[in-house]
């Protein structure tokens, strides 16, 4: 089939702020009683940290400035006083200390609920985002952009808030001690603030690039690993590493620029700062000298502490606007798998235990083996549609997207039991009509009926779990060979599982395995031969014992000789079944009830095996390498 990638596109709501109330929001919609614990201590640590400064002013005015030229001074007030402060600084302390405590609560479990949340909506997404995006690039977004979601919710977005309160606080009390200076300070502020912005702008860009990249390499990178094999057989080493360098130079490039601005953040506004401090020293030690306004020495320590104080939070926040930054794009790209739209299913016929009492259909609790469709007609009445298998394709039309039309006036039927092969050139659409039959794609015309029902009306994971598929390229988990078996019926016994082995012809080489049916499978059971894995693929199939079977290659990577012993299996396993077979090995679909010719998305021929040899026509050419008689074909 032919499917074009796409890379993942931005999220409809892409401003930051946007962005970052959407990050607040799903953090307080669990959290939101420990994020006000935690803005309670940011506020009372503030505040002590604050109260502490402002009390040096009456700590040198009333306390230290008296004592100056007394032959014997009492320190006992001082000592009091200084213990006074040490209470302030001690409550801040143990606020910060809680602050921290129940920060971490709230970001490791906001994380894990994120993760829970995507995972859950990639189950809930359809076939065609996966087909349309690598591995590797989903798997960004619960690596590096989760992570970079991390620091935005535990250090960033809790750093911010305090740099903004103390600036709040600390300006208050500026304000308080001396307006003149406050004025000054407020001169060197915007010119702070205009500063950061501009730069901010710049250094956004460039986060966003950098995620971007990120998940290019690592889809890269994903997919070379997977390929190794091909790599070496070809000698594509070189050609290789020059691909990923020009993709690692590009993501270099980008995080190169975005830390490049984000960095020169914090140098400019501490100089900035430095010379507000030096400013405010001379302009407060005039003042003070002369006793403009009451400004006093205490006031001037107090004042040039603040002022410290009051930059110390702008550098603090303009140094955490690389993380709030990158935290952005890591949140732009997480929302925007959120955004991605379900897989629609508007079905309501269901799959239901049945069994048979006086002649008629009573749906039951207990699995009888007996399954019928749950079927609710819009008069009100039900009906109960026996499940049997019988498929049948009307003039069916479908598109992958809007130029690409695959299939083309399909008309077919399988009536149960039967074996319908596919056969064809790569990309006629043999593999396409399978995929339509589960539904992982829908038709733009035509109809499929499933029993008679149209496949639009059941839903999609009741419609599923009748099918039965083994696809050419296995996938096995990691976990034991049982359990391996087991995924095609959960609830299935060890004696179901052996019976299913047996009847793939698995159990004899799966005995043979260190561990027998508890051997251990690890990356995607590479320690097993392809003929192995397919060979539990089938198993797999045999133990859910569905009433329509779907064989896409399945016998490919089994040799001749495990495939005479395997084929009397499938045969066995077939009996009774609509089956679907697609092969390019013709000889084995030659006892096919019908055998289907497609090219270019057409059915161009159909018929049994003898019958399609005596046209001679495309299938005869497919299966003795001779070409037709053009005269024969043209009749």
């Amino acid at each position: 089939k032919w499917m074009p990638r796409r890379p993942m596109q931005r999220v409809k709501v892409d401003h930051p702020f946007e962005l970052l109330k959407r990050t607040l929001a799903f953090v307080f919609k669990k959290y939101a009683l420990r994020c006000f614990v935690v803005l309670i201590c940011i506020v009372v640590a503030t505040l002590a940290s604050v109260q502490g400064t402002m009390f040096t002013k009456t700590l040198i005015d009333s306390y230290i400035t008296p004592l100056i030229g007394i032959s014997d001074p009492d320190f006992t007030p001082l000592l009091n006083a200084i213990i006074k402060v040490a209470c302030f600084y001690g409550v801040g302390i143990l606020a910060s200390f809680v602050q921290q405590r129940v920060m971490m609560l709230i970001s490791q479990g906001t994380l894990n609920d994120l993760r829970i949340v995507l995972f859950n909506k990639m189950e809930e997404l359809p076939i065609v985002y996966f087909d349309t995006h690598s591995h590797g690039e989903i798997m960004s977004v619960y690596t590096n952009d989760i992570d970079a979601l991390r620091q935005l919710v535990s250090q960033s977005i809790p750093s911010l808030f305090q740099g903004v309160l103390q600036v709040i606080v600390v300006f208050t009390n500026m304000l308080v001690l001396s307006p003149i200076m406050t004025a000054i300070s407020s001169v060197m502020i915007l010119i702070i603030v205009l500063v950061s912005g501009k730069i901010s702008s710049l250094s956004g860009k460039f986060y966003a690039s950098q995620q971007r990249d990120v998940a290019k390499l690592d889809g890269y990178v994903e997919e070379m690993i997977n390929g190794q094999k091909v790599i070496k057989t070809f000698t594509r080493e070189k050609k290789t590493l020059e691909d990923f360098r020009v993709i690692n130079d590009q993501l270099c490039s980008s995080a190169y620029n975005a830390a490049h601005f984000s960095n020169i953040i914090g140098p400019i506004n501490q100089q900035l700062g430095n010379v507000s401090y030096v400013v405010c020293a001379l302009v407060g030690g005039y003042l003070a000298i002369n006793g403009i306004n009451g400004f006093t020495l205490g006031s001037l320590a107090s004042y040039l502490t603040l002022n410290r104080n009051f930059m110390n939070p702008i550098n603090q926040m303009t140094s955490q606007i690389n993380s709030v930054l990158l935290g952005l794009a890591g949140a732009s790209r997480v929302f925007m798998v959120l955004d991605e739209k379900k897989e629609v299913d508007d079905g309501y016929v269901t799959l239901v235990n049945t069994k048979e009492v006086n002649g008629k259909i009573i749906e039951c609790e207990e699995r009888t083996g007996m399954w019928a469709w749950k079927y609710p007609h819009h008069n009100g009445t039900l009906e109960y549609v026996p499940l049997k298998g019988d498929v049948v394709f009307d003039d069916v039309d479908f598109f992958y997207d809007d130029k690409h039309q695959v299939l083309y006036d399909v008309d077919l039927y399988a009536t149960p039991g039967q074996k319908i092969a596919f056969v064809g050139s790569t990309g006629a659409g043999k593999t396409t009509i399978t995929n339509l039959i589960n539904r992982f794609y829908d038709i733009q015309d035509g109809k499929i009926r499933y029993d008679g029902i149209n496949i639009n009306k059941i839903k999609k994971a009741d419609l599923r779990s009748s099918l039965g598929i083994v696809l050419q390229d296995t996938h096995l988990f990691t976990a034991t060979v049982k359990d391996n078996i087991r995924y095609g019926k959960l609830d299935a016994t060890d004696e179901e599982i052996y019976a299913a082995a047996r009847l793939a012809n698995a159990d004899e080489f799966i005995r043979h395995l260190p561990q027998g049916y508890d051997t251990m499978l690890e990356g995607d059971g590479q320690n097993l031969s392809q003929g192995q894995r397919q060979l539990i693929a089938i198993a797999r199939a045999a133990i859910a014992n569905p009433p329509v079977l779907i064989l896409d290659e399945a016998t490919s990577s089994i040799d001749t000789h495990t495939e005479k012993l395997v084929q009397e299996s499938m045969d066995k396993l077939m009996n009774g079944r609509t089956t679907f077979v697609i092969a390019h090995r013709l000889s084995t679909v030659a006892n096919a009830d019908c055998i289907m010719v497609l090219e270019k998305g057409h059915i161009i021929e159909r018929g049994s095996h003898e019958e399609l040899l005596a046209k001679k026509g495309r299938y005869y050419e497919l299966y003795t390498g001779k070409k037709a008689n053009q005269e024969t074909v043209a009749a």
